[in-house]
């Protein structure tokens, strides 16, 4: 999936000229923790709530809080903005724009064009909800994940087990990470079955393959989903 699908039209930028005060309210308003930076509508930094402590004076200072102020409204957001800005393109995958948020350890990226005009973020929550679609965990509640020969029709013949069974699958995702050489890992999610024909139906594929695991799960859950008070 595109990063153009999941990102956050609705920017919050700041203009460089833009005071550190303005900058601080408009994170503490929106529940946020970095702006981007523009410039006639180019991105050209990030500034963060890190920024924003950095730029103030230390808590050993003799300024009292109107003069703190006072300083902060007059700090443009240039002086202290971030200007080696990781960023990402609408037409690039939501999987390469977790890769650039894990490797640079950052929880938000800006969306820009190829003219680096700002069009948009993409966050960490973006990210959570595209992978759950790609899973299918809303549409399907059990996950069966397989240890499979990496050859041409090993899936398939997985699928004809499931299908026989009055099975659905909503998501297959292979991977070759943690299988051997020869060999792939592929988690496989299908919409609900009764209980004597899922219960069934994984009997016969433990029998025809190697079964990593089996998992039904219960969005039910969710909300009470809160550990109790000691």
């Amino acid at each position: 999936m595109l990063v153009q699908g999941w990102i956050s039209s609705q920017v919050i930028s700041v203009d460089e000229e833009t005071s550190m005060m303005k900058a601080y309210v408009l994170m503490k308003e929106n529940n946020i923790r970095r702006l981007p930076v523009v410039r006639k509508g180019k991105l050209v930094g990030i500034v963060t709530d890190t920024d924003l402590k950095e730029a103030c004076p230390s808590t050993a200072t003799t300024l009292d809080i109107y003069e703190i102020n006072y300083l902060l409204s007059e700090v443009k957001v240039k002086e202290s903005m971030s200007k080696d800005v990781v960023y990402v393109k609408p037409d690039e995958t939501v999987e390469f724009a977790a890769v650039l948020m894990l490797e640079n350890k950052i929880s938000g990226l800006p969306v820009v064009n190829d003219q680096h005009n700002l069009i948009g973020v993409i966050t960490q929550t973006d990210i959570f909800k595209a992978l759950i679609y790609i899973s299918g965990v809303y549409k399907g509640n059990v996950q069966l994940a397989f240890c499979l020969e990496d050859k041409a029709g090993s899936v398939k013949e997985v699928g004809d087990v499931i299908r026989s069974f009055g099975g659905r699958m909503v998501s297959i995702v292979t991977s070759y990470d943690l299988a051997d050489e020869g060999y792939r890992n592929v988690y496989i999610r299908i919409k609900p079955l009764e209980h004597e024909k899922l219960a069934q139906l994984v009997k016969t594929l433990e029998e025809k393959f190697t079964v990593l695991y089996t998992v039904k799960e219960s969005l039910d859950q969710i909300k009470s989903r809160i550990l109790p008070k000691a």
